[in-house]
């Protein structure tokens, strides 16, 4: 099997599953925005129309809503397979769905690439490491991750599509492109999708308490979303022995009590802060060690923390984030 040359600078036609995901409909705008023609598929389980809005009009940009479980048939150049819920709330949901979508889903999406010669690249996630041993975390660790626990079905799900591109790569000739992305946030994130940024800021700009798990000194790390897909874009146009598993974070590191300070100061708001419990499984320490990214791709990332979060609030809007939701 001849794969297709991996070229970003080309026009092509690329398939984004989950393209109506937070990251995903970045990535679509990003795409279009280079000159390539775009096709999104998404089943809105966890993602919304409109994160599609300013896209339909694109003559460049075509949607077909569609689960990823189930097979699709279409022609397209390269693949970007982010289709799966990312947040404690939406996977919890329906932790078997989640299962599949990562393991069916990815099947799914492997044989369409096999069939058509595309290189395919997978979002895989920090989640693989678990709660881990090793810090900051390197491509090489292998995790600590608790495969019978109420996160195993996202946890386990995404190593399990690991191991399902790797053997496609070994046994089929299959171009393949895998990256972990750690805590990514920036405007479009649901207010309420459980993860710690959209829930800070929601309730900053609300007045209500912003609630921190444990006494906040777990550890984690944030990238805003043009750099997460700069990562992405730059990891889909490197060469075809660049397979992966790439990090793409921030390697800053941020207590969660030191986010929630940070939250306040930058929406100016007089919430307190409360404690709650630790969920189960809750990681201690999340950080990346970037340095594969930094050599092969030559990246990583702009926007400090700060300035991240001042964008998302400008561009989703007060109204959006504490308003009606759909």
């Amino acid at each position: 099997m001849v794969d297709k040359e991996v070229n970003m600078s080309a026009p092509r036609r690329i398939l984004v599953t989950g393209g109506a995901g937070f990251i995903g409909s970045h990535l679509c705008r990003r795409l279009i925005d280079l000159g390539h023609e775009v096709l999104a598929v998404d089943n809105f389980s966890s993602s919304s129309r409109r994160n599609l809005y300013d896209l339909l009009t694109e003559p460049a940009f075509e949607f077909v809503r569609h689960d990823v479980t189930l097979p699709l048939y279409v022609e397209v150049d390269q693949i970007y397979h982010l289709a799966c819920p990312a947040s404690p709330v939406h996977y919890q949901r329906d932790p078997v769905q989640t299962t599949k979508t990562c393991v069916v889903g990815s099947l799914n999406m492997l044989g369409l690439a096999k069939r058509l010669g595309a290189p395919i690249l997978l979002s895989s996630t920090s989640e693989v490491y678990g709660d881990p041993a090793v810090h900051p975390q390197p491509e090489s660790y292998w995790g600590n991750v608790n495969p019978i626990g109420p996160r195993s079905c996202y946890d386990e799900g995404k190593r399990a599509a690991e191991t399902l591109f790797f053997d496609y790569h070994r046994q089929h000739g299959l171009a393949i492109k895998v990256a972990r992305i750690f805590n990514t946030y920036g405007p479009r994130m649901h207010p309420n999708d459980g993860r710690v940024v959209s829930s800070f800021i929601v309730a900053a700009l609300s007045g209500q308490p912003l609630a921190l798990h444990g006494d906040g000194s777990q550890t984690r790390s944030f990238c805003y979303v043009d750099d997460t897909v700069e990562g992405l874009i730059r990891l889909m146009g490197s060469p075809r022995d660049v397979t992966g598993p790439v990090n793409i974070g921030n390697p800053d590191e941020f207590t969660l009590l030191e986010l929630a300070k940070t939250v306040i100061e930058v929406t100016d708001s007089r919430s307190e802060i409360v404690y709650e419990a630790l969920p189960t499984d809750d990681p201690q320490q999340r950080r990346p060690d970037i340095g594969r990214a930094r050599d092969l791709l030559g990246w990583e990332p702009q926007v400090k923390l700060d300035e991240g979060l001042r964008r998302t609030i400008d561009q989703s809007g007060v109204e959006r984030l504490v308003g009606s939701r759909d």
